[in-house]
């Protein structure tokens, strides 16, 4: 993953090597610690590729996107895309950020394929093991994410496959994330962001936590909530959809989000 970028921007390489401590080219290429998978590290290596692939793309004779947003990790990519803060800034954060979210553990997250949102909702409130468990990823209305315990993730399966679900797929990730259980890490991150200073978007920012335009006096507010927040992708990309928004162009490495806005497009 940014094999083709790290030379080409040498600036930003040197950078985040100052800001992270270890060599950003080594992690991604190499990985050669196996810490890749731990989200300590793989935030700060997504936002600094996901960065170079921006830039790249503006560089090579792009025209400036009209709005931009992010999932999840990626919404720091929208804001300094938007002008919100500079790359060095921007490594920093999520270096503080990837910490503070891999002090959490014991969780996990399952997708939920083939009911939408609302039965999602119902399905969980009407399990025993639901109350423990919270939505934490709205991405398309066919396709949805929990987070929780790991032993109530397992519990409420039956209860989904009963449901009518196409698929019940636990997820490889280390924590809950975007879950009531990432609150402890998104009041001491809250905490952090009072030491920066951020500048208004240039662009329109849609944010994960209120699938609406940040607003520049509440932006510190609206980047710690994203931490505990569901990220609401679905009702983001239907905002955008209302704005007139025709084309939508996903960058950095994959076509994740691409297939998401088609599912999404095609049910609309």
């Amino acid at each position: 993953m940014g094999a083709a970028l790290f030379d080409r921007f040498a600036d930003w390489t040197a950078d985040a090597d100052a800001v992270l401590g270890y060599s950003i080219r080594d992690l991604c290429l190499n990985d050669p610690r196996s810490e890749l998978a731990l989200t300590s590290f793989t935030q700060p290596a997504l936002f600094v590729v996901n960065a170079m692939t921006f830039r790249a793309r503006i560089e090579d004779g792009a025209a400036p996107p009209d709005f931009v947003a992010g999932h999840s990790l990626g919404e720091y990519n929208a804001l300094l895309a938007a002008g919100v803060f500079d790359f060095k800034t921007g490594v920093a954060l999520v270096k503080r950020r990837g910490a503070l979210m891999g002090e959490v553990s014991g969780g996990g997250m399952a997708a939920v394929i083939g009911l939408p949102p609302d039965r999602i909702q119902a399905v969980l409130e009407s399990s025993a093991e639901g109350s423990r468990l919270d939505v934490a990823n709205f991405n398309s209305f066919d396709q949805t994410v929990i987070a929780g315990p790991k032993d109530a993730i397992a519990a409420v399966k039956p209860d989904f496959e009963a449901a009518g679900a196409r698929a019940f797929i636990p997820l490889k990730v280390s924590a809950p994330f975007h879950s009531r259980y990432m609150k402890a890490p998104q009041a001491e991150f809250a905490g952090f962001l009072q030491d920066f200073t951020f500048a208004p978007p240039q662009i329109p920012v849609v944010a994960n936590a209120t699938a609406a335009r940040y607003e520049p006096d509440r932006l510190r507010d609206t980047l710690a909530s994203q931490i505990g927040s569901p990220v609401r992708w679905l009702d983001s990309m239907l905002f955008l959809l209302d704005q007139g928004v025709t084309d939508f162009v996903e960058t950095g490495p994959g076509s994740v989000l691409s297939k998401l806005i088609a599912q999404i497009r095609k049910t609309r």
